[in-house]
């Protein structure tokens, strides 16, 4: 529980020092091909492409729709998708980021993301706004389908 207790502080640390992540829009112009941007890095964190092609994670990257984000130890890293949802993947952790599609015009879209280990906190977009059967995060044991706009997610990988 203490080992829960210090992700959950760590991230909510994240959260509030980097001011307000919810309100964050993407930046403007370029392609629709991505999901949404790195917003901020502490620690060593990599995005992993579909491709399998590694990077260091740094504040402006894209992340693509389908995407791997892998945090270190005592690292953490704020995602801020195109509809407004905003992602905080904490220490020692694994995101899948698996399917994301939205529509500006039509606010038309649908997120799935799986945590395969480690910790995540969600604070839903205009997806989750306006349709909230749409977004989805996995984990190990169970799907998770979101009715409120603010939580966190923990999974420990069993060995």
């Amino acid at each position: 529980m203490m080992k829960i207790s210090r992700h959950v502080a760590l991230i909510t640390l994240a959260f509030a020092a980097s001011g307000a992540w919810a309100q964050a829009a993407a930046p403007v112009g370029g392609a629709q091909d991505h999901a949404g941007f790195v917003k901020a890095v502490r620690g060593t964190a990599q995005l992993l492409a579909a491709d399998g092609v590694a990077r260091p994670a740094k504040a402006g990257d894209r992340v693509g729709q389908v995407d791997r984000i892998v945090t270190e130890a005592d690292s953490a890293v704020s995602l801020v998708l195109r509809d407004g949802t905003t992602l905080v993947v904490g220490p020692s952790s694994r995101l899948d980021v698996k399917e994301f599609h939205f529509d500006s015009t039509t606010q038309d879209g649908g997120i799935l993301v799986s945590l395969l280990r480690g910790s995540l906190r969600m604070i839903t977009g205009l997806i989750g706004k306006t349709n909230p059967d749409a977004v989805r995060v996995e984990t190990q044991t169970a799907t998770i389908g979101i009715r409120g706009t603010d939580f966190i997610v923990t999974s420990d990988v069993q060995q």
